[in-house]
């Protein structure tokens, strides 16, 4: 069992421009020290000839040489530990006291550095929980379930400001697609508290997704469904202001029962504690995540030319295949479900444009494949350079393995955590060179709910399908993001 650590450190080199290096650290039972040092050798030499040129200081040939020593810039702690003040509007009514621990978790979530990559799964998910709890929280003193236009505008500003104050993306509401009226009640017709259990089961909804099964929920859809209907009913009281009964409603109708599962699950957030609602939110945003491949194909047509109408030339193909899955790769990290989801359209768009051989066997593509890889050994080249140049400790047992750096987040993702001593961390549940399956042509793609399907060897922990994976091949790679403090000797 191989545990690996990514440690970032942040340097500001001749330019004011940050950048980010990443090392990664291999503690691998059975592995002996020679291997590593043989591996370092072999990849510094390569990457030496590649960027020594740009980064060496200019050194006198009969001049002693001085030690390279980069410009450090602030340490990346100095958010956690020494918050900025951020400036308040002071016209937002919502009580951010209330959900203090929440936001500071999502500055972790959504670090400046990781937000792009770990948006889809771990930092909108949080973001948009911690926006639904701080509202419902804050319903107890307000008795409203939304806000207005105006006051959101103030309060989605004020999150932003306290988040960045902590280290958080300053981009959030961008990256994460946030805007002033996801806080209103936008076209739903019921924003009052006093309304809101007058007009639904409020005791059923409760009972419903004030505990959920975390594995099973997304199969069994028991909290989900009662949200649904809850919402539904609130949608419905638009048409009976209007005099309209329900089989006239309008076209706009599946818009304003989307609108109104906001206010439903606000409510909820305000009848259960911070912690309990956000792993009722987390919970069912995951569904929602694990559903949908959350990658950009680009332009197949490479891979059709090489691979396409039989494949008369292999070697040809794979690297067609390689170099397409390499732009993959420089997206985000995604779950294993996600995995699936993503091998399974390609695998059909590629079937589509007359490649019907199965290229994943063919070209050893695995799920982790998919996931976010180039970005990360682009950063780990980078400081193993520094580190050549600087011959520092930290950079002892130093190993780069170049085809263990795929990172497969749990389908039930958990939160990134920080502390002073190891920095920033998230948890990747990796399989080892898991084969990509290879869709077939007469069926849809296996979903993680039919107990009857065989899927390939995902971590039964992360999925909760009891005995439908391989154990044996389950190992965990945790990923720890923290600075590397530099002190030259």
């Amino acid at each position: 069992m191989c545990f690996f650590f990514f440690f970032f450190s942040v340097f500001m080199l001749v330019r004011p421009e940050i950048s980010v290096i990443l090392t990664t650290h291999a503690a691998c039972t059975g592995l002996h020290e020679t291997s590593c040092a043989s591996l370092n050798y072999l990849r510094t030499s390569v990457i030496m000839d590649k960027r020594a040129d740009a980064l060496l200081p200019q050194i006198s040939p009969t001049a002693a040489p001085q030690p390279f020593l980069p410009l450090l810039a602030p340490s990346p702690l100095t958010p956690f530990t020494n918050n900025t003040v951020p400036k308040l509007s002071g016209q937002c009514i919502l009580n951010f006291g209330k959900v203090e621990s929440m936001i500071s978790m999502t500055s972790v979530d959504c670090l400046a550095v990781f937000a792009p990559y770990l948006a889809n799964v771990v930092c909108c998910p949080q973001l948009e929980a911690t926006l639904v709890i701080l509202i419902g929280q804050s319903s107890k003193d307000t008795n409203m379930l939304a806000l207005n236009g105006t006051s959101a505008k103030y309060c989605l500003s004020d999150f932003e400001q306290i988040l960045v104050g902590q280290g958080a993306n300053d981009n959030l509401q961008k990256i994460c697609s946030v805007r002033p009226s996801n806080l209103t009640e936008a076209s739903c017709p019921v924003k009052d508290v006093n309304e809101f259990e007058s007009s639904v089961d409020s005791s059923n909804l409760l009972a419903a997704c004030g505990k959920i099964d975390l594995v099973n929920e997304c199969c069994e859809q028991v909290c989900q469904n009662a949200v649904s209907d809850a919402a539904r009913k609130l949608a419905l009281k638009a048409y009976s202001l209007l005099g309209v009964d329900g089989p006239h409603v309008g076209s706009d109708h599946t818009n304003r029962v989307s609108d109104c599962r906001s206010i439903v699950v606000r409510w909820l957030a305000s009848k259960l504690d911070p912690a309990h609602a956000k792993e009722v939110l987390r919970g069912l945003s995951n569904c929602k995540i694990n559903k949908v491949c959350p990658l950009v194909f680009p332009n197949m047509s490479p891979i059709t030319k090489g691979c396409g109408n039989g494949i008369s030339n292999q070697t040809a193909c794979c690297n067609e295949m390689e170099s397409y899955v390499s732009h993959l790769q420089k997206q985000s990290f995604i779950t294993n479900l996600q995995a699936l989801d993503c091998a399974a359209s390609l695998g059909m768009k590629l079937q589509k444009a007359n490649v019907t051989k199965n290229v994943y066997n063919l070209c050893r593509i695995s799920l982790k494949d998919f996931s976010l890889q180039d970005v990360l050994n682009s950063y780990a080249e980078i400081f193993l350079l520094l580190c050549t140049l600087m011959g520092h400790l930290t950079c002892l047992a130093f190993c780069v393995f170049g085809t263990e750096s795929g990172c497969l987040l749990p389908s039930l993702p958990s939160d990134a955590t920080f502390d002073n001593s190891s920095g920033v961390s998230f948890l990747c549940d990796l399989n080892d060179n898991i084969p990509a399956p290879w869709p077939s042509t007469s069926e849809f793609p296996a979903s993680s709910c039919n107990k009857t399907v065989k899927i390939p060897a995902l971590p039964a922990a992360a999925s909760g399908q009891s005995g439908l994976y391989q154990e044996d091949l389950v190992f965990s790679l945790l990923l720890a993001a923290s600075v590397v403090l530099m002190i030259l000797l």
